[in-house]
């Protein structure tokens, strides 16, 4: 599959490549599994003096010879005496890079807490010796976000505030899924946009996995997630285990339990029979997996509070391939392929009420946008856009398909919301799957 999108990304790297000819630059790439950021990186340094380091889980030694010999290679630079330590190896370059202004890419940098923790304090004193006279344009990408994270924004690890800019790799946008989906298949039909939306989230290797599959509707796709050896029955666990370490089975059951609509943190609690509060706080804020819902205008302390799993595929690994994980086991694929047609319907209408939330937020024509419900789940609006300079408002209503929406029984259940938008133009809508 051709490059596609990443022009603000890649333009943020040529600024800071750009900067580095003068002044050092240390930049954080994070960004989940698949999700693109070595495509991303080996574009960027295309044309370029940069050289590419992979952090496998291999000795410090064997590592040391393997980015030794990569650094010559491209820089064709001699080296004094055998480097067999990381710290070393860091040293050597800083001082290259004294004269030489190239790029350094060290891919799954988190790793190093695996194969020499102390390598985090020894960049830090290095760094912190030689960045006024370093050219060095020094990029470290990982994966583990909650790893990542610790490293550089924990304020007791070394390497706390030495980051010049951090880059936050996220799915691609509707418009660019839209583009891709329309050069593979120029015929596509909505509902293969709106299941092309729902299995993959933007996810760059899933994205490029349906197309060189030719996997471009609902069908298809299952066909290919569905299969003997396919990427995805394990990507959940493949994803996901290492970073939750030996909780992981607690981590798992709540999430299992938020996919399958057991989205408040009471029945979560009743159901695993156990307190949750600080998993839940985990997985929002260490590893970025849910995000925490109030009903718009709702003030940040309100106790109407609902979770969601942010990304699309592991909302469908947790709802239909870990619920019937002994149907994967067994290879029981026709089993699996109709557990999703039989709930299909409802898990596309969630993600449908998500893709016209992400529309609406990529039309940069709003300043709040939400959904709405009351004590009890009651009196639900899908999707709440507020423009609060012109004072306008949307409420819309959200279902697959277009025949089961009803405007005025949108304005009936919107009556306690409309009475806190006094002063506000607002306007009812009906979205579907026609509106895509």
């Amino acid at each position: 599959m051709k490059f596609y999108n990443r022009e603000k990304e890649l333009d943020q790297l040529r600024k800071i490549r750009l900067r580095s000819a003068t002044a050092a630059q240390m930049t954080v790439v994070i960004g989940r599994r698949r999700i693109g950021k070595t495509s991303l990186l080996k574009k960027d340094m295309e044309g370029q003096l940069a050289i590419y380091l992979f952090v496998a889980k291999k000795s410090e030694p064997l590592l040391c010879q393997e980015f030794v010999a990569a650094v010559q290679s491209t820089l064709s630079v001699p080296v004094f005496g055998k480097i067999s330590r990381l710290k070393d190896f860091f040293a050597w370059v800083l001082e290259l890079s004294k004269a030489l202004n190239f790029t350094l890419i060290l891919d799954e940098f988190q790793e190093f807490k695996l194969i020499n923790p102390a390598i985090f304090s020894d960049i830090q004193n290095l760094w912190d010796a030689n960045k006024g006279e370093s050219r060095l344009n020094l990029i470290f990408c990982g994966s583990m976000y909650s790893m990542m994270k610790d490293i550089f924004e924990n304020s007791k690890e070394p390497l706390f505030a030495r980051a010049t800019a951090k880059l936050i790799i996220k799915p691609f946008e509707m418009q660019v899924l839209k583009q891709i989906l329309g050069d593979a298949n120029p015929a596509y039909q909505n509902e293969d946009l709106l299941a092309f939306f729902a299995l993959t989230g933007g996810v760059a290797k899933y994205v490029e996995n349906f197309i060189s599959a030719g996997a471009w509707t609902l069908e298809t796709m299952l066909e290919e997630i569905f299969s003997l050896n396919s990427l995805f029955l394990d990507e959940g666990k493949n994803t996901l285990i290492e970073e939750f370490g030996r909780d992981y089975t607690t981590y798992f059951s709540v999430l299992s339990l938020i996919a399958n609509s057991k989205t408040s943190r009471p029945e979560i609690e009743s159901i695993l029979e156990t307190s949750v509060g600080p998993f839940l706080e985990k997985l929002e804020n260490d590893f970025g997996l849910i995000r925490k819902i109030r009903p718009i205008l709702a003030k940040p302390s309100g106790r109407i509070v609902k979770y969601e799993i942010a990304d699309n595929f592991l909302s469908f690994w947790f709802r239909f391939i870990f619920t019937n994980y002994s149907a994967v086991e067994i290879g029981n694929f026709e089993f699996l392929k109709a557990q999703v047609r039989r709930d299909y319907p409802t898990f596309s209408g969630k993600m449908l009420e998500r893709y016209f939330m992400e529309t609406f937020k990529e039309s940069l024509a709003y300043s709040e946008l939400g959904s709405y419900w009351e004590r009890g789940n009651l009196n639900k609006i899908d999707l709440v856009a507020l423009n609060n300079l012109e004072k306008k408002a949307l409420l819309a209503e959200i279902k697959v398909n277009p025949s089961k929406i009803s405007l005025s029984e949108l304005k009936s259940k919107s009556s306690n919301l409309a009475a806190k938008l006094q002063g506000f133009d607002l306007e009812y809508r009906g979205l579907s799957l026609e509106n895509m």
